[in-house]
């Protein structure tokens, strides 16, 4: 797990409970887990909390996805959730730029049986985004990514999403700095600045969720 609680609003115990009490990590997710602090241990709070990985993926089985994109791929362990949920025959394009991080991403998905419903794409996100077709065909993206590109990713993806389709996009609270005005560093108005646009944005439903760090669920209309 987490330590401590990536939701940041959680007290430890109740992390734990919380965790304990939705479908658990299985012995893969653990060991990506463990890989994750033992290979990057300065960035291993990247990785999503095991709640939302839960989360990911009953959504993706509950919306039958069959397309799926993800921007941000660091070890693995979301686009594993999100293969795991996709319908029979789906497919998730993985969009990342660094080769050691997806390498363990790579063990990972091979260990769960996964891998080859997985297109891992190694350049910036943005180039893959725009040489996508620019039909309605996406079921499912997740935005993980730079904050200060988040509203560029989310207008590619949108365009591309088919009606009802669904975005998320992850730390949208980040970890509470949003509402805290002393905070004006470029990630965290970013942030602020792309949590205003979609609460705005008529094409879409929208909502907030406190999962993990703050995770956006986007409904196109």
């Amino acid at each position: 797990m987490a330590d401590p609680p990536k939701s940041f609003h959680l007290s430890p115990a109740i992390h734990e409970y919380l965790v304990a009490h939705g479908t658990p990590p299985d012995d893969v997710q653990r060991w990506l887990i463990d890989e994750t602090k033992q290979r990057v241990p300065a960035l291993s709070m990247m990785q999503v909390a095991p709640e939302q990985g839960a989360f990911m993926m009953v959504l993706t089985r509950l919306l039958g996805v069959r397309q799926a994109v993800e921007v941000g791929t660091f070890t693995g362990y979301s686009a594993l959730c999100i293969a795991r949920g996709l319908a029979p025959g789906g497919r998730l394009l993985s969009c990342d730029v660094n080769e050691a991080w997806t390498s363990i991403a790579r063990e990972a998905w091979t260990r769960a049986g996964v891998a080859d419903r997985i297109d891992l794409r190694l350049a910036p996100a943005i180039e893959t985004l725009q040489a996508l077709p620019t039909d309605e065909a996406i079921d499912l993206a997740f935005i993980d990514a730079d904050k200060v590109n988040y509203a560029a990713y989310y207008d590619e993806l949108l365009r591309r999403l088919r009606p009802n389709g669904v975005i998320l996009v992850d730390n949208t609270l980040w970890m509470g700095t949003v509402v805290d005005e002393s905070v004006t560093d470029d990630d965290t108005n970013a942030i602020r600045g792309f949590n205003d646009q979609v609460a705005s944005d008529g094409r879409v439903d929208s909502v907030q969720l406190p999962i993990s760090d703050g995770l956006t669920l986007l409904r196109k209309r």
